[in-house]
């Protein structure tokens, strides 16, 4: 028998568990999201993407502030829901909300956990060089990520693989990983098992301060944190510019050939020397300006063998 579901969630990632669930049948009696941002030239207020799908669907959208007052929790335990299904939401969710549905809170967690905890797990595990990552459906108890897990799906992590990649790649895994996680809930079939002790990190909040490409680093390092950080926030460094510098973001990478001083060009291929190695650029963007690939960048752009970058 299909389960009576609140489902919580903010960004893209969470929008094909959403789907999936309400594709399956399960009754998703009420959505709550993060409230609606100004964005955009106008800074006209605009819904995230779960509460676009969620308006799509007929569902009820909720955007409290905090789940921290009775008022709140009130509120979340008069849905009657079986259970709640957690996806990147970003509120913390008091005892009081955890305890208020009788089957638990069931959250998609993007990375191997313990592993990598917290808000950014994508990013930190390719910044991190990790060669493998993950999604996993765990209950939901007071700790950050603390949760047992249910079920779980490995993927490799590629040489050249970004962010945005390994998102687009856990997103649709994750929802169908979630809707036979909540299959078995209803069935009263899901096993839990406590995560280990050992190998617990935390990824937290990119920060815009450690964005900034340090040239003096490996090859691997350098690469590793460009992909890292791609498509957002992005990795960049400057170029110098008739009115001052300009600072260019950088999109995709791969090993370069060669070794020199870091930052400075090897070729004409946007190859960049680094502390030990290099890197080639093979996609990158100006500010202000749309992304393109290194050939059609250095067309209008004289960056040569001989210049550097900072």
């Amino acid at each position: 028998m299909p389960l009576r579901l609140v489902f919580m969630g903010t960004p893209d990632f969470a929008v094909p568990t959403l789907v999936e669930l309400a594709g399956a049948g399960h009754e998703i009696a009420a959505v709550y999201t993060r409230a609606p941002k100004p964005k955009g030239r106008g800074m006209d207020l605009q819904d995230t993407p779960v509460a676009r799908e969620a308006k799509r669907l007929g569902i009820p959208v909720l955007t409290p502030s905090t789940l921290k007052t009775s008022e709140a929790q009130a509120e979340f335990a008069a849905h009657g829901a079986d259970a709640a299904v957690v996806v990147a939401y970003g509120l913390i969710l008091p005892k009081a909300v955890l305890d208020a549905v009788p089957l638990g809170c069931f959250n998609l967690h993007a990375s191997l956990l313990p592993r990598w905890r917290g808000a950014a797990p994508i990013n930190r595990a390719i910044m991190a060089g990790d060669i493998a990552s993950g999604v996993m459906a765990m209950k939901m108890e007071e700790g950050l990520d603390t949760g047992p897990i249910g079920m779980a799906e490995r993927v490799a992590i590629g040489a050249d693989m970004t962010a945005g990649e390994l998102h687009d790649r856990l997103a649709p895994l994750g929802a169908d990983l979630m809707l036979r996680a909540i299959g078995a809930v209803e069935r009263g079939a899901l096993s839990l098992t406590p995560q280990p002790a050992e190998g617990v990190t935390y990824a937290n909040k990119i920060d815009k301060n450690e964005t900034r490409i340090d040239w003096g680093k490996s090859w691997n390092e350098v690469h590793s944190h460009i992909r890292g950080l791609s498509p957002f926030p992005g990795a960049w460094f400057e170029l110098k510019g008739e009115s001052g510098p300009v600072r260019v973001k950088v999109l995709r990478t791969t090993k370069g050939n060669g070794k020199g001083t870091p930052g400075a060009v090897l070729d004409d291929r946007l190859t960049i020397a680094c502390g030990e190695g290099a890197i080639r650029i093979l996609e990158l963007q100006r500010a202000g300006r749309q992304p393109m690939k290194a050939d059609e960048f250095l067309r209008g752009t004289a960056l040569r063998a001989g210049h550097s970058v900072g």
